[in-house]
């Protein structure tokens, strides 16, 4: 055999090679390629904003451009089978309420968490994704936790921790097991502590969060009476705008409403702070602050303390089921923190960091002077001699 036929089967020989070889590393990277895309389907999910999840990582920024810190808690995603488990499939008898989201229903999830959903009809949007993991992420002993989300069969849905006893409306005037129940000033200064230590929170935030729907309905407590502020950011949820217009007024209660959210519409921590002067009167008085007085006036509650003059007119609007083991000058101290907040003037408002300061220091001070007094303890003027002088 000539030394040409040699070489021509031998560059053959080598060329069918590297064809075979080619034709193999083609097989090998289309064979991951689909492994890939099985890995990614076996989520059992139809909510695109897993996907996007996936793609993003911890680099998503909201619309506005705030991006999330790295550490943030991860929105968790419920598949709708799970939540439905959870509610019987959303049965009237887990059906605990009706808000501005929609339909809230209690349900116990398969691990034994308690859980709070609530329920709207809506197609999935990455808006709504982002906004609850931006929310998720705001995590305070004194704020209702947002757990995650689940979208799907065009459903949306909000899952929060659930707390137990309820709002602090159903305790002061609800007409259920809580009518008849006695909350001290003590207990209602450590509510009102606990909640504006929650909105502090939120206006701490970068960029501050404004609550802009405070009321007492929104105010919950937990099994150890611990306050926690509920629908924080709801409205961003809602899509609802920074002005309160025809339509957004039925959002939120009007009576909360600060004057300038009235005329013009400016939410702002301000705002915040006037809606928990009118939570703190309620919480006094044991009354819907849009009521008439019971003294036959026709002012409210924040008509009287915009008019507020008079100190001993104090008992006009004191919740007679507070009990006698409370200090005059600690009511008069809260009445003047209330008065302050719902100023005409949002200049002349506090903050809520002032507020939290005022609240902790008049609780620390009520809490000495009720206690059993021994000897060389001062005398006090307790709040049953104030009920017994307007008599």
């Amino acid at each position: 055999m000539s030394r040409t036929l040699v070489a021509a089967l031998i560059g053959s020989a080598a060329g069918a090679v590297a064809l075979v070889g080619m034709v193999i590393v083609f097989l090998w990277f289309c064979l991951s390629q689909n492994r890939s895309v099985s890995r990614t389907s076996e989520t059992g999910s139809s909510d695109p904003s897993v996907q996007v999840r996936r793609n993003i990582g911890v680099e998503l920024s909201l619309a506005g451009g705030v991006p999330l810190p790295p550490e943030s808690r991860e929105a968790r995603s419920f598949p709708m089978e799970d939540l439905a488990l959870a509610t019987k499939n959303f049965s009237e008898i887990n059906l605990i309420g009706e808000g501005k989201f929609g339909k809230v229903y209690k349900g116990l999830l398969y691990d034994g968490m308690v859980v709070a959903i609530k329920k709207r009809s809506g197609m999935p949007t990455r808006e709504f994704f982002e906004e609850v993991r931006y929310l998720s992420s705001i995590q305070h002993r004194n704020l209702v936790s947002l757990l995650g989300y689940c979208q799907e069969n065009n459903q949306q849905m909000l899952i929060y921790e659930y707390i137990p006893n309820g709002s602090v409306s159903s305790h002061l005037y609800g007409s259920g097991q809580f009518a008849n129940e006695k909350l001290e000033f003590k207990h209602r200064l450590s509510i009102a502590l606990g909640a504006a230590k929650g909105l502090a929170h939120l206006h701490s935030l970068s960029p501050r969060l404004v609550h802009k729907d405070f009321k007492t309905a929104n105010v919950l407590v937990d099994e150890n009476f611990i306050a926690k502020v509920a629908d924080a950011g709801l409205r961003r949820l809602l899509g609802g705008a920074d002005v309160a217009g025809p339509s957004s007024r039925m959002m939120v209660d009007d009576i909360f409403l600060a004057p300038e959210v009235k005329e013009f519409g400016r939410f702002s921590e301000k705002s915040d702070v006037y809606s928990f002067g009118v939570f703190m009167l309620e919480l006094v008085s044991g009354r819907e602050a849009d009521q008439s007085l019971p003294s036959g006036s026709d002012q409210n509650l924040v008509e009287w303390a915009q008019n507020y003059q008079d100190p001993s007119n104090i008992v006009s609007i004191t919740d007679h089921k507070l009990g006698g083991n409370f200090t005059t000058e600690g009511m008069k101290e809260f009445m003047q923190l209330s008065i302050h907040c719902v100023d005409f003037s949002s200049e002349r408002r506090p903050n809520m960091n002032h507020v939290v300061s005022e609240l902790d220091r008049i609780l620390d001070k009520e809490m000495n002077l009720t206690t059993i007094m021994g000897e060389g303890t001062p005398i006090v003027t307790l709040g049953s001699q104030l009920f017994t002088a307007s008599r």
